[in-house]
């Protein structure tokens, strides 16, 4: 077999003939190819072709947690300066040597304001309540200001020069407090839609990927196929009219496991079978212009390759800046095999990583991770005390 027959034969499974794929009597268990595919070549077959996709327009609730989808300059606030307490508002220059001892009386009574009241002209500072005697038939005051006392100035939340949204970032609350003190209705984002295919016996990790899909901004649809066989599994595909497709479950070698033959009946099968621990038995496939990632059903696996493969998709979708991560030194060494990427699960231990699970993740692990790291195929792993770069699990 020379080298390109068998780099097609690895990356294109089910161009291989299949005419029985479509007989009603049809079955055959799913096979792993005799080499696994590297994780760098899954990535970049299911990243070909893949173009960003377009803004929409969603109120304040809906874009919390979407990639903001081009920078915005919003509009100073205060637009003027306002009473940041309650109090009297006085000009601090008519005030000088004013005291309990040395009351200084006003031809009239001053302005009171409450707090987020705009300033009356010509007053910089707030006096507390107690700071002015108006009790007599004269009003005296008993204290002296400065200029910008009680005061919140204009621009002093929001300058007119700095961005409140970036483009490529999250939609935090924070962003979203500053759009609605500006006067902001609604935000331009990208907001890719992900459809999930959840096959019988999967619950546990479908509910785990669509709440982390739906904590990232993603527009979720799901739907369930009535059975695990590949007729079920390929009817609740269907036609999808998504930006990207999983299925969770029936990726693997097991006589009732006929995800990927599904997928096979739908599109092209690019790679199945990853050099990747969690996640060896997953699947990239592509339906149409539509990306298609076939995760395992066990939940370590399905998130490993969610990490691997489906965030990588997901921000080239959103045109999405380079995630967070958090340099810090290992507080032990993690070993790794040469030829087989790894994920380690990693909790914050003071200024260090502390490796909480390597290769198998058990559900513990996976609710107390801090952060986790992708070991490299070329790599046997780090060292105690060496400083690596991890993805915080909550950005």
């Amino acid at each position: 077999m020379d080298v390109s027959f068998k780099l097609c034969f690895l990356l294109f499974p089910s161009r291989l003939p299949n005419r029985a794929l479509h007989g009603p009597s049809w079955r055959m268990t799913q096979r792993l190819p005799p080499s696994l595919t590297p994780l760098d070549t899954a990535r970049a077959a299911l990243l070909r072709d893949v173009e960003v996709i377009a803004p929409v327009e969603l109120t304040l609730a809906e874009a919390v947690g979407c990639l903001a989808a081009g920078t915005r300059l919003l509009a100073s606030y205060p637009p003027h300066d306002v009473a940041a307490a309650d109090g009297w508002a006085l000009r601090a220059n008519d005030l000088v040597g004013a005291s309990a001892y040395s009351p200084l009386p006003l031809a009239q009574p001053p302005a009171w304001v409450e707090a987020g009241d705009a300033m009356p002209a010509g007053c910089d500072c707030v006096l507390d309540a107690d700071a002015v005697e108006a009790s007599g038939p004269l009003v005296q005051v008993l204290a002296e200001g400065v200029p910008g006392q009680g005061v919140r100035r204009a621009g002093s939340d929001i300058a007119e020069t700095v961005p409140g949204l970036i483009e490529g970032y999250p939609v935090d609350p924070a962003a979203l407090l500053l759009a609605r003190v500006a006067g902001v209705d609604k935000l331009s984002v990208r907001r890719p839609r992900l459809r999930i295919v959840n096959v019988p016996g999967a619950n546990v990790s479908m509910h785990l990927i669509a709440d982390t899909a739906r904590a990232a901004g993603l527009e979720v649809q799901m739907c369930k196929a009535g059975g695990r066989d590949a007729l079920s599994i390929a009817e609740a595909i269907g036609d999808p009219a998504c930006d990207l497709l999983v299925t969770i479950g029936g990726s693997g070698v097991g006589r009732r496991d006929e995800a990927v033959a599904a997928l096979a009946r739908h599109g092209a099968v690019l790679a199945h079978g990853l050099a990747l621990l969690p996640g060896r038995t997953a699947a990239v496939a592509r339906i149409g212009p539509v990306p298609v990632v076939a995760l395992p059903g066990a939940p370590d696996h399905a998130l490993a390759v969610w990490f691997a493969l489906v965030l990588p998709l997901i921000d080239h979708l959103s045109a999405r800046q380079p995630r967070r991560q958090m340099t810090l030194p290992l507080a032990r060494k993690i070993a790794s095999s040469v030829g087989i990427a790894e994920i380690a699960l990693l909790i914050r231990d003071h200024q260090a990583w502390l490796p909480l699970a390597v290769g198998e993740w058990s559900l513990q692990a996976i609710a107390r991770a801090d952060a986790w790291l992708l070991i490299p195929a070329s790599h046997e792993g780090f060292a105690a005390g060496e400083p690596v770069d991890a993805y915080l699990m909550r950005t």
